[in-house]
């Protein structure tokens, strides 16, 4: 497959560049200057909410998968405006396909005290994954949210949790899971149009 990897040089974006390079896909990288991961095919570098810079990267792809991250206080829609740029390319040029990251805690309820204490720490990047699962999910694409508890730096352990329904004891998640969840759900039409929740 063509795959267009956003945020591809993110810890998590890097994984999924070199995983999908072992596995023989070809795969497009698009970064905002950062020295791209390795395994890539093409490199394409320009602004997520660049249409014109989007729309060279995803002109010809299979599937789109985006890793990038919620905005801050400088950039408070970062995640919403680049994702509704991509949606926006991907519809005009016929391709379907596209896997995103969010954020587990957006949506959780256990264990209480540490969920609301993150979501009074991380209001800003929360809400801006938030207004990006809307835009996907009201797209017309053949969109997969995974929703990623904490992330670790740690090895894969091939055993994450993949469920609909909200976890009793979510526990931290390797980037080297989340990687291979990503490229899974790229091929997997029954997570077509779902939102599921990722826990390790």
């Amino acid at each position: 497959m063509r795959i267009v990897v956003f945020g591809s040089t993110g810890r998590t974006g890097r994984l999924v560049v070199s995983r999908a390079a072992r596995l023989e896909h070809q795969v497009v990288a698009f970064t905002r200057g950062t020295p791209p991961p390795d395994g890539a095919s093409r490199v394409v570098i320009g602004d997520p909410h660049d249409p014109r810079a989007v729309r060279e990267a995803v002109a010809g792809a299979d599937a789109v998968i985006s890793t990038l991250p919620g905005g801050d206080r400088r950039a408070p829609r970062f995640v919403a405006d680049a994702t509704r740029t991509i949606v926006t390319a991907m519809s005009d040029l016929g391709v379907r396909r596209v896997v995103v990251t969010s954020a587990y805690p957006i949506v959780a309820d256990r264990p209480r005290p540490a969920v609301g204490l993150l979501r009074l720490l991380l209001a800003t990047p929360y809400a801006d994954v938030a207004a990006m699962e809307r835009i996907v999910s009201s797209s017309d694409l053949d969109w997969t949210i995974l929703r990623l508890n904490r992330l670790t730096d740690g090895p894969a352990t091939g055993e994450p949790q993949v469920t609909r329904e909200l976890f009793a004891r979510p526990r931290a998640l390797s980037r080297a899971d989340a990687a291979a969840l990503l490229l899974q759900a790229v091929q997997t039409p029954d997570l077509i149009r779902t939102a599921v929740n990722i826990s390790g």
